[in-house]
């Protein structure tokens, strides 16, 4: 045996954590008049959020749950749908 065989292995520290970063939270519009209720975006939200409404047309249930991925922004036949990074309130009167 050789002397580095010997040698008691190395402990590693574990790998440090990311900062943490405040979520993001995403603002998820529809135009209606332009939805024809293909459902595409309710079939396909990574986090099923977009559910239909009494009337078959897409509506978000959790807004806050909302990733930001945009897949249905991109995959809506209708263009009818918009996914925007929320804003903070800068004011108390915003709505």
């Amino acid at each position: 045996m050789t002397a580095e065989s010997e040698k008691p292995p190395v402990e590693q520290s574990p790998p440090a954590k990311p900062a943490s970063r405040k979520k993001t939270h995403f603002n998820v519009a529809f135009y209606r008049d332009w939805c024809k209720a293909c459902g595409l975006c309710m079939a396909f939200c990574p986090k099923k959020i977009i559910l239909a409404d009494k009337n078959g047309k897409p509506m978000v249930k959790e807004p806050d749950q909302c990733i930001g991925c945009r897949f249905c922004e991109m995959h809506c036949p209708d263009f009818a749908i918009t996914v925007s990074e929320r804003q903070p309130k800068r004011r108390k009167d915003d709505a």
